[in-house]
């Protein structure tokens, strides 16, 4: 039995966590004289939405079980426990090779292949206008296809968990409620839909926005428009990306407080995510520059954004640090309250019987440093320690 000593993130409580077999078994209340000397406990972060990391592209054949580790160390390394390895739009093939070789990289190791919480399908199946379309290749949008999304299903050995779709198309009614069926989540995004294909989407069973504010038209009607319209569903949960880049200050704050308790925090990071700041070649966006302050943007149109180039946690730091959601509200965004949209277990957070996937963290000023990284139980990650990834 291992056990760990620090302050929950979440409550304030000075305790002592025992965990065995994967799983928490114990939480030892600790007097409150010591809180102030221990460190920061906190449930692992959950990410609905990552493309790569660490220069590994999930969306870049081969992708194999040496550079999917390097990926995921690197996220243990930022205090998430849970993800979904994100793969976008593609000719259909390509698609169906992506995912099985993601399905081959997860199991090369039981820590990793429980840190993968499913897969997020991200097109093709969205708008082809442009604005909506985002970055996504315009030749590969199609239409909502039930049977290639099977396929694609038994390419990733079931794990599709989540399909990003515009719901304007004729068949995404019955789209949406194959994928309800088969216990997908279906995720409106990347959408022109007016607002009876909106409610349509959400009575046929969808029950989240995909980084919404983002891959939209840069200039939309007053109202009603499709923002709108998803923030008023009450089914809907939203997704977005807090990267100081994506979405101002100002619709972050509005889409925490009309989406309170169905706010979730996202990175959609890409490759170049904790890699230093330079001129890269992209998969999507070609010829990129990764500023200084963590911003990715198209060389030759600095005013365009290449993608997110930040991960989870210091989504969690920016919401804080804007005053929009105390520090344990916008944990929560990321690490508890995506797992219940999951419905997994780390949803209960530190309590007796959740998994042992804590974050041992420390406070920097408005920083918070990842000390060490315990994914069901297992040490896998150690600020400054031996190499344990393995």
């Amino acid at each position: 039995m291992s056990a760990v000593e620090g302050r929950n993130l979440l409550t304030g409580e000075a305790v002592r966590l025992r965990f065995s077999n994967g799983l928490i078994s114990e939480v030892e209340p600790l007097p409150e004289g010591e809180a102030e000397r221990l460190p920061i406990l906190a449930p692992g972060l959950v990410d609905l939405q990552i493309n790569g990391a660490a220069g590994v592209d999930f969306n870049r054949p081969p992708v194999v079980a040496e550079g999917f580790r390097h990926a995921v160390a690197a996220l243990w390394a930022h205090g998430v426990t849970s993800f979904c390895p994100t793969v976008i739009t593609n000719g259909a093939e390509q698609m169906a090779e992506l995912l099985e070789q993601i399905r081959q990289a997860c199991s090369a190791d039981p820590a990793i292949r429980s840190t993968v919480a499913g897969f997020h399908l991200e097109g093709p199946f969205l708008s082809p206008e442009d604005g909506p379309r985002g970055a996504h290749p315009r030749e590969h949008i199609r239409r909502p296809d039930i049977r290639l999304l099977d396929r694609w299903q038994e390419a990733a050995g079931g794990l599709i968990r989540i399909v990003t779709l515009a719901p304007e198309w004729e068949e995404a009614p019955a789209f949406i409620r194959h994928c309800v069926k088969r216990g997908m989540i279906a995720s409106i995004g990347h959408t022109a839909a007016h607002s009876a294909q909106i409610r349509e989407a959400v009575r046929a069973g969808a029950s989240l926005s995909t980084h919404l504010g983002n891959g939209a038209h840069p200039v939309l009607p007053r109202h009603p428009n499709y923002i709108w319209d998803q923030l008023a569903a009450d089914e809907l949960w939203t997704a977005m990306i807090a990267d100081g880049f994506h979405l101002p200050a100002s619709l972050l704050k509005v889409f925490c407080k009309v989406k309170a308790g169905k706010s979730v925090l996202v990175s959609d990071a890409v490759s170049l995510a904790g890699m230093p700041p330079g001129r890269y070649e992209a998969h999507i966006g070609g010829d990129v520059v990764l500023t200084e302050e963590g911003r990715l943007h198209l060389a030759e149109a600095p005013e365009l954004l290449a993608g997110s180039a930040k991960l989870l946690l210091h989504g969690v730091e920016h919401l804080a640090r804007l005053g929009i959601a105390t520090l344990a509200e916008a944990w929560r965004m990321a690490s508890t309250v995506p797992a219940s949209l999951l419905k997994l277990p780390a949803a209960s957070g530190l309590s007796a019987g959740s998994p042992a996937d804590i974050a041992v963290l420390r406070l920097d000023g408005d920083r918070l440093q990842v000390c060490r990284t315990y994914k069901a139980g297992r040490l896998v990650y150690e600020q400054n320690g031996p190499d344990i990834s393995h």
